[in-house]
């Protein structure tokens, strides 16, 4: 299988490589969520042991520490499925690589090898990236769960319920 263009190959690594840095800023991201996490549950465990809470407060850092929890390991999921997509994509550069010497080389069964291979880091890389999106929806969705619920107990008690 000859390259009739020898600039052809790199665009099957300039998309690994672009998908790689997509995937790098959003394990930053999720990192720095889950960090923010963490203070949050820190700072609602340090109004529990205040111990000038009513029951009701009480009751509502509970439910808010058992919601952080969920959030927490969501996004240690995420983070786990990104990096993942990052060695998937990294795997996809370096097929790419070897690929365009076996064309040169004219190795047909093992060309054949390789591209199945950088096509299964290519799908295990997307589909990542897709899983690890869905549980930052997830955990987004319980962010807001939880300012929700706050918000309505704190108008509640000092706004009288509006």
């Amino acid at each position: 299988m000859p390259v009739e263009n020898p600039l052809a190959i790199l665009t099957f690594i300039a998309a690994p490589a672009i998908l790689t840095n997509a995937a790098s800023l959003l394990v930053q991201g999720t990192s720095n969520r889950f960090g923010r996490t963490i203070d949050r549950t820190r700072t609602i465990i340090k109004m529990l042991e205040a111990k000038s809470a009513d029951e009701q407060e009480v009751a509502l850092y509970r439910q808010l520490l058992t919601w952080m929890e969920r959030r927490t390991v969501l996004l240690l999921r995420a983070i786990w499925f990104f990096s993942f997509s990052i060695g998937c994509f990294a795997a996809g550069s370096l097929l790419a690589l070897l690929i365009a010497a076996l064309m040169a080389a004219a190795h047909p069964l093992l060309l054949r090898a390789m591209l199945g291979l950088a096509l299964l880091a290519g799908a295990g890389g997307l589909g990542s990236l897709v899983i690890g999106g869905m549980l930052l929806v997830r955990e987004t969705r319980l962010g807001l769960l939880t300012i929700s619920e706050e918000t309505r107990f704190y108008r509640m008690r000092y706004l009288g319920g509006e």
